[in-house]
């Protein structure tokens, strides 16, 4: 999963890592797409990386909340899941989408993050498992606690 801009080019982050690793073919493909919207996103060849595809999303900026960003950041991760399905992916992995220069609000993301991907794996999927990419490691714990929460219920 690709954490992307709007323009899908490349950026800095975890964008600009996957696209120096895919190879100028990624770029090549993505600038064919032209662009994709905040909450949706656009499937590419993986080329060199170890991935056979990409699937590019674009998180949204945090305005404080009251620009409907919790719901465009769940999108994200819908609107990934369905063309992993689509694939028939069995692994997916996702960064932690907008906490970094979009500045979203990690326990929120987070709680987003995992409670969309389990209600989307709960109806039934190709997708076997989803992987949660945190970095730094202040993420990572959050996320690992808030999974801790999860699996007790």
């Amino acid at each position: 999963m690709n954490a992307a801009n709007a323009t899908l080019l490349g950026g800095g982050g975890v964008d600009g890592a996957i696209h120096r690793a895919a190879g100028p073919e990624l770029l090549e493909e993505c600038s064919e797409l032209d662009g994709c919207p905040t909450g949706e996103a656009r499937i590419t060849m993986g080329y060199r990386l170890p991935a056979k595809y990409v699937i590019h999303t674009v998180g949204p900026v945090w305005h404080g909340g009251s620009e409907g960003e919790g719901m465009l950041l769940e999108k994200c991760y819908e609107n990934s899941l369905e063309p992993a399905e689509g694939n028939d992916l069995k692994t997916v992995a996702f960064p932690s989408m907008s906490t970094g220069a979009y500045h979203f609000p990690i326990e929120l993301a987070a709680q987003i993050a995992i409670g969309t991907v389990q209600r989307y794996l709960g109806k039934g999927t190709s997708v076997e498992k989803v992987v949660f990419v945190c970095f730094p490691k202040a993420d990572f714990s959050v996320y690992g606690r808030m999974l801790g929460l999860v699996k007790g219920q």
